[in-house]
């Protein structure tokens, strides 16, 4: 029998690719949307991880509808870039909330059923920024650095229950956001990572796959880059 994963924020980017590479592994994959549709293929409920009320609404959903998700993927996320001298309590707090306060809400969530099963894996979506920091990013930089400290907490207290916590790191990756850079900035970048080139959600997506796998069922507390190099393994 397949097992169920759940990838949060999964209607672009990222967490479609990361859905899709699940499917095709044989996972019966649910995906969460805050707003907008759902993508097609994929079994569905709305969730707003900044709400522990609708993490939960939703976890009662997928639990009564399909099943318990032994597999959870927390990608949801957002940024609101800004120079810290200009950055509000808001800006800095929203993004907090969203990114590491909402991967909590899920995970802890969650965690209820995976007891229940004895076995699961925590796959939080990091950042090689909150490794080494990006100007501009103090909010989404902390928010990701803190997940670090939350999965490998996760991975000691919910290990002898053979439930993993591991963070993959992508570095700049394509998506709608970074392809409204210029090609002058993109360069840039493309130029500070030792293998010259931006990461394809793929990319992420197989990673996440393969830790997701039986073939990872002993790796845990890891913070595992996809990033081209750029981090150099922080």
């Amino acid at each position: 029998m397949s097992s169920i994963a759940l990838v949060t924020g999964a209607n672009r980017g990222i967490g479609l690719a990361i859905a899709h590479s699940l499917k095709e592994a044989g996972h019966d994959v649910v995906v969460t949307f805050r707003s907008g549709t759902s993508p097609e293929g994929f079994k569905s409920v709305q969730m707003d991880v900044t709400s522990s009320e609708s993490v939960d609404a939703a976890f009662d959903e997928i639990e009564s509808k399909w099943g318990i998700p032994e597999i959870i993927v927390a990608n949801a996320g957002i940024t609101k870039d800004g120079l810290v001298m200009r950055m509000s309590d808001e800006d800095f707090e929203s993004v907090i909330d969203a990114n590491l306060t909402g991967a909590f809400r899920v995970a802890r969530r969650a965690t209820r059923g995976l007891l229940k099963l004895k076995r699961g894996r925590l796959i939080f979506i990091g950042s090689v920024v909150g490794a080494v920091g990006s100007a501009g990013q103090v909010n989404y930089s902390s928010s990701k650095a803190g997940l670090v400290g939350m999965a490998r907490s996760f991975a000691r207290e919910l290990g002898s229950r053979s439930i993993t916590a591991n963070v993959i790191a992508p570095g700049f990756v394509e998506t709608d956001m970074t392809s409204t850079l210029d090609e002058k900035r993109r360069n840039e970048i493309a130029r500070s990572v030792p293998l010259g080139r931006f990461c394809s959600t793929k990319e992420i997506a197989d990673v996440v796959t393969f830790i997701a796998s039986p073939q990872a069922s002993y790796i845990t507390g890891a913070l595992i880059p996809v990033d081209g190099g750029l981090g150099m393994g922080h």
